[in-house]
């Protein structure tokens, strides 16, 4: 067994898919059920002896700095978070890692599933019945991850915090180190390079119920979790919106970002529903970067 030295939490994106809510704040830092995200994880971490939990900061990171007093987190300042993936928040942390648990900001756990002490390595998954765009996985016969699709049918997929033992953590960081700099890796996913070197990164499958992990990549999504969202979603351009239509928030659906050519959010815009028309939105008095 090895005992957990600590808690990483990557919260430096910018969830530009959860737009408007994520214009105005982080998606960590949203309300869901009467508890803010971040701090329902902090909560379970520390329930369980976990009392060392380091935060990575980016997008709107002085939001996030209340933490530090009320919760005694650690809060590190990804400040690479808009021209790399999330590889660069594991190696803005890379002095904390060890026996670590490495979490998403924005998961809702419906119980706690932190332990102070952990057997193996693992990535958190749960099970598709049915095609899901999700990331697949395969273990071999010992029972550790040798295969990732992105997409699959009838599958565990990724989803969820995840455990690196020290050797993990060393191991990956060695790689981490040697890649680095090289172009491709900057707008990789950290998941990404574990999938390109399975063979060396030992990972088991932690296998929960589908009712146990939610994440949420659009308000629509939150709104079937939360239903207080349909009325009242907290977000100042909701309201806007739906005043200057003359109606409420509980008639806009379909909120889709707005993206350019090259696949990215096209600044703080986004299309939506209301009835049975189509509306755009787009500001320019909010900055991103």
């Amino acid at each position: 067994m090895h005992k957990v030295d600590n808690a990483v939490i990557l919260a430096a994106g910018t969830s530009s898919r959860f737009a408007p809510l994520s214009y105005e704040m982080p998606k960590g830092l949203i309300s869901v059920r009467g508890e803010v995200l971040i701090e329902r994880q902090i909560r379970q971490l520390k329930e369980v002896g976990i009392d060392q939990i380091v935060v990575v900061t980016g997008y709107l990171k002085e939001q996030f700095e209340y933490l530090a007093k009320e919760y005694g987190v650690i809060l590190i300042n990804n400040d690479e978070y808009c021209t790399r993936n999330n590889n660069s928040s594991i190696w803005a942390a890379r002095d904390y890692l060890r026996n670590s648990y490495i979490c998403s900001s924005d998961n809702y756990f419906t119980s706690n599933p932190f332990e102070s002490a952990v057997e193996d390595a693992y990535y958190s998954a749960i099970y598709s019945e049915g095609y899901t765009k999700e990331w697949c996985l395969r273990v071999d016969d010992d029972g550790n991850i040798n295969k990732v699709s992105i997409g699959g049918r009838d599958a565990w997929y990724m989803l969820g915090q995840v455990f690196w033992t020290r050797e993990f953590s060393a191991q990956f960081l060695r790689i981490l180190e040697a890649e680095y700099d090289l172009p491709a890796t900057r707008d990789k996913l950290w998941e990404s390079i574990f999938m390109e070197h399975l063979d060396t990164l030992k990972m088991k499958v932690r296998k929960y119920t589908a009712d146990s992990i939610f994440e949420f990549d659009t308000l629509d999504e939150l709104r079937e979790f939360d239903p207080t969202f349909c009325k009242h979603s907290g977000s100042r351009i909701m309201e806007e919106v739906a005043e200057t239509l003359g109606g409420t928030e509980e008639e806009m659906s379909g909120i889709e970002v707005i993206k350019g050519p090259d696949g990215e959010a096209a600044g703080f815009s986004f299309l939506f529903r209301s009835e049975q028309y189509q509306y755009c939105y787009r500001t320019k008095k909010l900055n991103r970067c």
